[in-house]
């Protein structure tokens, strides 16, 4: 390197304390992306998200700068260690899920492609809570990381807005974050805030004030919403969003030279999820200060805006009552009051409407009605928008909708958290896979499907190739020795970090993933009681197998937290077990996070992805476990399907019901849990098990009653009809693990088929059919 760390320490890196070395590292990071610029053009692409799930920055942005061995050999000959330096940086807590997961990877390949373009949201203080557990249950304190004395890669800027809150008026102060792009210039996260903001305000976990917005506005993402004052305050929250991104963009294009009638060949707008739908009110608003007409404006800001769906659940399709909006945005009700009536004359459908008779606005079919494009984000998500969810208005917009399957960044998800896997990759095909992701299909040259040379073969998940039988054997033993390598790794950290110790000899099988009854973590939980059962009659699993569950539930989420609940009860009830102990384990994961998900999923056999079948959009934890060498086991939901269809039925293993069986069920509302519950012997002893002496011994009773009467009495996402299945198919699963030699071939295709889930090709693709930069 030019520049060395002791040039910013000003003194013996062996002299230096973490904090010094850190900051050091960070301005040093900071200056190397300034010098290599920014990415520019006449239009830009402005993606505005709620959440943005960055992960810690350090490691990614010394690797798309290129310049990760020169620091880490500077700290080795000084006796320091980079890994240390990494593990001492604090995770930025802005975003929660695969909705923030997916934005952070959108805009790491943005600036990797060279596409100008900027992350719009907020600058939250304590994200979404920090998650412990005691008694078996989770609770939530403030995630503050903002740590006094490090210095932060989010840098105050000299811009200020003013934004009409209710009857008041804010001033915002804008925050930037530099977003290296690999082996190429960088582009922007911004995002807001108000200096006012004063964390003193939280005083039990996460409670606090909800009406004080000008001290809680960006207290939180998404603050809970449980009673009005919470609901109101997230349209408090969307709205300082969106009216900071509007007046930045404006100001930006005008800069540029335009005149605003011609917004769309300066900007693109990206409505990520609902969250941000009010920026198609907000820059009508806008554009009518400046002049123009109102009819002009919804033509403008229908070129510029186009809209990502992330879900079919109804709950997370916002909605807000009218008169919420009266009290936070008054200035944009009439408008959106318009914006209903020319919605109106497209359609005499009601269910196309912005505003029903009721008075509620959704902000779906705002977006739907004024942005140009509507995306789903893995193709039977998309189907099932245009032929059920959104069929109305498929009819009416059959040239908007199109899909995008979602993608991953693998600088991130493979070269910075599995280096092992990555520098084999490399050795065996070359680095060119870090930016074209297809150059994996070339690992498929070491594996003889087919035994007859230069033979050729297009079939999804099988590969042709002439290499030597003993050139397979070296490359699949060196697989299973790098997921060995990465277990062990895993287990050495999970025993210092947590205190939990687990055998990492036994199979991983890992469900990591938003708790939500959809995702069906009671699906697996059954299947570990039926098994804890079986080895209580002597059968015993051939290999002792860890399950391991992350996951966060909203604070407001009763059911969810009550499954976390009944999983660490059942944890401690096999624990205390001497029978069962030796063969099965249970744990799960305090504070799931990006951080964590670096350390679990390379060391992952098993990849759990078992929602109901029709309501998982997409998942990108389902490619990421893939990337590393995970066996999916799932339904045929979201990017599943796709992920089926690329490794071939020889290397998946899919389970339960079909998406038009389910959609069928719910149409006809025919599904009955108790019938279920009561024809199915091994199904209702799991059930009953979850309010026996056993579970009551370590857990709340009453916790874990309720559970079961939302199971036997509910079960809204069809855990039982599946669960046969499911228990059939992952013992094939555990019994196919013992052929290491096929399991690792397993392993091999879906490494090598995962080149298409590429975050690059999803930017791409977002490029060519709907932002034209």
């Amino acid at each position: 390197m030019a520049t060395s760390i002791k040039d910013y320490t000003k003194k013996p890196l062996k002299d230096c304390t973490k904090l010094e070395l850190f900051n050091a590292l960070l301005t040093l990071v900071s200056d190397r992306a300034r010098k290599v610029g920014y990415n520019t053009g006449k239009k830009k692409v402005y993606y505005i998200s709620a959440e943005f799930l960055i992960g810690k920055l350090l490691g990614n942005n010394l690797i798309n700068l290129g310049i990760y061995e020169d620091v880490k050999k500077e700290l080795e000959a000084e006796g320091l260690s980079l890994a240390e330096m990494e593990e001492f940086e604090d995770e930025p807590s802005l975003g929660n899920g695969g909705l923030g997961r997916l934005a952070a990877c959108f805009i790491d390949s943005l600036a990797t492609l060279g596409l100008p373009a900027d992350g719009i949201g907020l600058a939250y203080h304590c994200g979404l809570f920090r998650q412990s557990f005691a008694e078996g249950k989770q609770y939530e304190t403030p995630d503050k990381w903002l740590t006094w004395g490090k210095e932060s890669w989010m840098k105050r800027s000299d811009k200020h807005y003013k934004v009409r809150l209710g009857d008041s008026e804010v001033t915002s102060t804008m925050y930037e974050i530099a977003v290296t792009g690999y082996k190429n210039k960088c582009t922007t996260l911004r995002l807001f805030d108000l200096d006012s903001i004063d964390e003193r305000l939280i005083k039990d976990g996460i409670n606090f004030n909800k009406n004080d917005y000008l001290k809680n506005l960006t207290l939180f993402l998404y603050p809970d919403d449980s009673d009005e004052a919470g609901r109101i305050l997230r349209v408090y929250q969307e709205y300082f969003m969106v009216s900071n991104a509007a007046q930045w963009i404006l100001e930006e294009c005008i800069a540029k030279g335009s005149n605003l009638h011609d917004l769309a060949d300066y900007a693109a707008i990206q409505i990520n999820d609902t969250h941000p739908s009010m920026v198609i009110p907000e820059l009508i608003r806008l554009l009518g200060e400046h002049g123009i007409d109102e009819k002009e404006s919804f033509e403008i800001v229908t070129k510029v805006c186009a809209y990502t769906n992330h879900t079919i659940l109804a709950e997370a399709l916002e909605t807000w009552p009218k008169h919420y909006l009266q009290t936070a945005v008054p200035q944009l009700v009439p408008i959106i009051e318009r914006l209903d009536k020319a919605a109106a004359k497209r359609s005499k459908d009601s269910f196309v409407r912005i505003i029903d008779k009721q008075g509620n606005v959704h902000m779906a079919n705002l977006d739907i009605h004024f942005t140009h494009s509507i995306n789903g984000v893995a193709r039977l998500h998309t189907e099932i928008l245009k032929n059920s969810e959104l069929a109305p208005f498929f009819k009416l917009y059959p040239e908007k909708f199109n899909n995008k399957t979602n993608g991953i960044t693998f600088r991130r998800w493979l070269k910075m958290c599995n280096p092992e896997l990555s520098a084999m990759i490399t050795g065996k095909i070359g680095d060119k896979w870090v930016k074209d992701a297809d150059e994996l299909e070339k690992l498929g040259e070491y594996i003889n499907y087919k035994k007859e040379k230069n033979e050729k073969c297009s079939k999804p998940g099988k590969m042709s190739g002439s290499a030597k039988s003993g050139e397979e054997k070296k490359l699949l033993d060196s697989l299973i020795q790098i997921k060995s390598l990465k277990k062990h790794d895993f287990a050495a950290w999970l025993e210092k970090a947590q205190g939990v110790k687990v055998d990492p000899d036994s199979v991983f099988d890992v469900q990591a993933k938003r708790l939500h009854e959809y995702k069906r973590q009671q699906l697996n939980l059954l299947w570990a009681i039926a098994e804890y059962k079986k080895i209580k009659r002597g059968v015993k699993p051939v290999r002792p197998i860890t399950m391991f569950f992350g996951a966060k539930a909203a604070p407001a989420y009763r059911t969810a937290k009550d499954i976390i609940h009944a999983i660490i009860t059942f944890g401690k009830v096999v624990e205390n077990d001497p029978k069962v102990s030796p063969y099965l384990k249970v744990v799960m994961l305090e504070n799931y996070n990006v951080s964590l998900a670096e350390k679990l999923i390379p060391a992952a056999d098993i990849s759990e992805q078992i929602s109901l079948a029709s309501k998982e959009a997409s998942g990108t934890g389902n490619m990421k476990f893939m990337l590393n060498g995970a066996v999916t086991l799932g339904t045929e939901d979201g990017a599943n399907v796709e992920i089926a269809e690329l490794v071939g039925a020889d290397n998946i293993y899919i389970f339960g019901q079909k998406s038009d069986e389910v959609i069928e069920h719910y149409r006809k509302a025919d599904y009955v849990a108790a019938d279920w519950y009561n024809k199915d012997r091994t199904l209702k002893a799991a059930v009953d098990f979850l309010t026996g002496k056993e579970m009551v011994k370590y857990g709340d009773e009453a916790v874990l009653g309720r559970l079961k009467q939302e199971l036997v009495g509910k079960d809204w996402f069809m855990t039982f009809p599946d669960f046969k299945d499911y228990c059939r198919t992952k013992a094939q699963v555990l019994a196919d693990y013992e052929d290491r030699a096929s399991w690792s071939k397993k392993m091999l295709v879906n490494i090598s088929k995962a080149g298409f889930f590429s975050s690059d090709r999803t930017i791409r693709q977002y490029n060519e059919d709907i932002w034209g930069l």
